[in-house]
């Protein structure tokens, strides 16, 4: 595990190992599906670092998530979109952070509302402590330990940046 500090790699760097640790699973002619907002931002660069022929979908996991009805609507809710039939399809899953595992709980089950999957590689830019289900990541760019009241941030659409915030404990 990596301490904390604010003196995070560059996002590029970070990319360019996870596109290397993904190289492999391009014999299974996988599907990227990139998570609204921040795991979009990164299936973006990976898609084109892969030269992934199918285009990318995006799930925006909104209506799926399990404190729905604690937090309410998201005021930039969006349509998820999966460009081709996920029935039988390698998937490869990007989010941006991983802590919890709540996201990705509920995007596996909005893509399995699409069809069954032979498999879901997860692949994520930041995996940091905090896991309350038991989902981890197959590719990480970095893993991180937090204290409770930092959070990661990433910034973006088109340059990607990372930094550590901090909240009043």
């Amino acid at each position: 595990m990596t301490e904390p500090s604010n003196k995070l790699p560059p996002v590029q760097q970070l990319l360019d190992d996870m596109t290397s640790a993904l190289q492999p699973k391009l014999a299974q002619q996988p599907l990227m599906i990139g998570v609204q907002t921040g795991g979009m931002w990164v299936a973006q660069k990976l898609h084109r670092a892969l030269n992934l022929p199918e285009a990318l979908g995006g799930l925006d996991i909104t209506f799926y998530r399990d404190d729905f009805s604690r937090k309410g609507l998201n005021p930039k809710v969006a349509a998820s979109h999966l460009p081709e039939d996920v029935e039988n399809r390698h998937i490869i899953l990007v989010d941006d952070v991983l802590q919890s595992g709540r996201t990705i709980r509920a995007a596996i089950n909005e893509i399995f509302d699409y069809g069954r999957p032979a498999s879901v590689t997860l692949a994520v830019l930041i995996a940091r402590d905090g896991r309350e289900l038991p989902i981890q990541a197959d590719v990480a760019g970095m893993t991180l330990d937090l204290q409770k009241h930092q959070h990661i941030r990433l910034s973006g659409p088109d340059e990607l940046s990372l930094s550590i915030e901090e909240t009043q404990p």
